[in-house]
């Protein structure tokens, strides 16, 4: 998991971690409403609710359109699924601990060439370096998942844009499995050094 990805996730969390701000979520779910109608639902000040809902805002999940005067603020469920799809899928939760129990050595390799926002750097020259990334790189398919090509370009690309370089040594390491433009990760212990 990227750092970014881990700060969008605490935040969210964070937020989510108010009992009023839950609340304004589980009432905006119904339908949008205003400041004034969240403070009467609450027992809460309106600059209360608008201080829970600018969180909620600079989350993403809730929008507000004027009309006149009023401000109608609506829960963003499309935004709701699309970070819970992004940060809360079993690999991405996996992702969490993804320095534990690692090499001192690989982790100081992995912040040597990946970005804080995710993104390979470089492609390591040293064999050994570059095979500590690959298994990073690895880790971002299921084990046991057919791919298609394009599918693995667009997973690679997310990393970096050299996507047929580092398709090409992911089967060279044995990381990976070719056949007929399908791909597959195969397990670890199959792996070549």
């Amino acid at each position: 998991m990227s750092e970014t990805d881990l700060a969008t996730l605490l935040a969210f969390f964070k937020a989510m971690a108010n009992e009023s701000r839950l609340r304004i979520v589980g009432l905006l779910a119904e339908r949008e409403r205003s400041v004034q109608e969240l403070a009467d639902l609450l027992a809460l000040k309106e600059p209360t609710v608008s201080h829970h809902l600018a969180a909620l805002k600079g989350l993403g999940i809730v929008s507000v359109r004027a009309e006149g005067v009023i401000r109608w603020h609506a829960l963003r469920q499309e935004a709701l699924t699309q970070l819970n799809r992004a940060l809360l899928d079993q690999k991405a939760v996996a992702g969490l601990n993804s320095d534990v129990g690692q090499e001192p050595w690989e982790a100081k390799v992995l912040a040597s060439f990946v970005a804080e926002d995710g993104k390979l750097a470089t492609i390591p020259a040293s064999r050994r370096k570059r095979r500590i990334v690959l298994k990073w790189l690895a880790d971002q398919f299921d084990e046991g998942r057919r791919y298609r090509e394009g599918e693995v370009n667009e997973i690679l690309q997310r990393r970096h844009w050299d996507c047929a370089t580092l398709r090409r040594e992911l089967i060279g390491y044995g990381m990976m499995a070719r056949e007929g433009g399908v791909y597959w990760r195969r397990p670890e212990a199959e792996w070549r050094d």
